[in-house]
């Protein structure tokens, strides 16, 4: 073990979105002298392979569609050449890397210690740290947090799987394809799967069940499943990847599987990119937890109270690597109350993130949004006589001078509970799902009901005006 070559009084691992909220948070604002070692590049998923360069395409796709829509208001768009993927690629990197410098300056004005490196546990207040040279050294600190965040989970019985690359991977993607296969039912696989159908690729999506979005509300589920074969995006439902195969000259894919239909067998050839959005792993694996006394779950995620106390005195854990509502701001929320709650004194003593009632979007085409108890989940809660569930379906303005053929779907359900209708659930679709569903959440996180919901004069004329006039 290296000797002793520093102190401090909160080391964090990880230069994630919660990693980063924590640290600044307890140097910024309390003075506190804080470290953090990153090994790749800051802002973690999010910023450098989820969040942002995904919805920067999810834009890139949207003005596509808009393209296409636009006959029906009268223009004439004529597009002089194909969409250039390798600029649009060149800038959104140029973006991120931006980012990244700007999370480093914002790190150096909070006085955090910025350390590229390896951090590894040695006990519950000793880390080392491996710098980029090789060289080690070990860090003695007061309290210490994890939030290493997850990695892709690749699959590991289907040959040749290694021809094949995992969500990060889309990102790197150089040229537009003109055909590819994704393997997956979550957000992830269902988002990269529509922009690739909106900017003209044959895109196939492979998916365990007969709808994705599993984790949502059977509207949500249901309804987008549906659009994305209305579409063009090929599903191949209740399927599983066999076997993949490599053509050694041209470098094309054949993608063989089995589903209901196939049950002897079927492929998909000439794939140029097959993409592994089966779910994600938490990085916990060779950075000393066991020897520092943290308990892990059967999954590999660290176990933590409300609190994100582990198991270990002084060491605490937050964001993916926990596996406790998955996103970027339930990251951010979670470190700076636990940074308020570390070092703010008395003022701060019980704060803490309440993981209820957290909103969620899944860029999709069309968009959904989400918020409180799915219908199944409320009934199972309060009993389906106990609930009253509202719902409407129509077609949004925006689609009034389509095509039915380009008209998309628009739905929204609200479900209540108990004799004063408190909303206990929230699911939308639609054009803008993303900005309506955050302000609601609001209401929603303040307890509303259904008479409060009733109380707001409607915004004539918009989509979310529905919400507000449910019968």
């Amino acid at each position: 073990m290296a000797p002793i070559s520093k102190e401090t009084d909160f080391l964090v691992i990880g230069g994630g979105s919660g990693g980063l909220a924590a640290a600044r948070k307890a140097s910024g604002q309390f003075g506190v002298k804080a470290m953090i070692v990153e090994a790749s590049r800051l802002g973690g998923t999010c910023v450098n392979v989820g969040c942002v360069p995904k919805k920067v395409t999810f834009n890139a796709a949207a003005i596509a569609e808009t393209i296409h829509s636009a006959k029906a208001y009268g223009f004439s768009v004529k597009e002089e050449k194909p969409f250039d993927w390798p600029l649009f690629k060149q800038k959104r990197d140029a973006y991120i890397k931006r980012l990244n410098g700007i999370y480093e300056r914002n790190l150096a004005n909070d006085k955090v210690e910025y350390v590229h490196g390896w951090a590894r546990l040695l006990s519950r207040n000793e880390v080392e740290i491996t710098t980029d040279d090789g060289s080690k050294n070990t860090v003695r600190a007061k309290k210490i947090l994890i939030a290493v965040g997850g990695q892709p989970t690749k699959p590991k019985n289907v040959p040749g799987a290694e021809y094949g690359v995992d969500s990060d991977g889309f990102f790197d993607i150089a040229t537009l394809p003109k055909k590819v296969a994704l393997v997956g039912a979550g957000y992830i696989a269902v988002e990269f799967a529509g922009m690739f159908n909106a900017l003209g690729v044959e895109t196939h999506l492979f998916i365990r069940h007969k709808t994705f979005l599993r984790n949502f509300d059977p509207v949500i589920q249901d309804t987008i499943t549906a659009q994305y074969e209305k579409i063009g995006v090929k599903l191949h439902k209740e399927s599983a990847p066999t076997k993949v195969e490599k053509d050694p000259s041209t470098g094309k894919l054949t993608i063989h599987y089995k589903d209901s239909e196939n049950t002897d067998g079927a492929a998909v050839a000439d794939v140029d990119h097959l993409i592994w959005a089966i779910g994600r792993t938490p990085m916990t694996a060779n950075i000393g937890l066991e020897e520092a006394g943290v308990k892990l779950d059967d999954k590999g995620y660290i176990v933590v109270d409300d609190y994100q106390n582990t198991s270990a005195e002084n060491i605490y854990a937050l964001g993916d690597v926990c596996g406790r509502v998955e996103l970027t701001p339930v990251a951010i929320a979670a470190g700076r109350r636990l940074g308020e709650r570390l070092f703010g004194g008395a003022a701060y003593a019980t704060a803490r993130l309440d993981y209820d009632n957290v909103p969620s979007v899944v860029f999709a085409h069309p968009e959904a949004g989400s918020i409180g108890l799915t219908e199944p989940e409320a009934v199972a809660k309060y009993g389906r006589e106990n609930l009253k569930v509202y719902n409407t379906s129509f077609v949004a303005m925006y689609y009034a001078m389509m095509e039915p053929e380009d008209k998309g779907p628009t739905k929204y359900k609200v479900i209540c509970a108990g004799p004063e209708e408190r909303v206990v659930g929230l699911h939308i679709l639609g054009e803008g799902s993303g900005e309506i569903l955050q302000g609601f959440g609001v209401a929603i996180k303040m307890g509303a009901t259904k008479k409060d919901l009733d109380s707001c004069v409607a915004i004539h004329p918009t989509s979310a005006e529905e919400l507000v006039t449910l019968k």
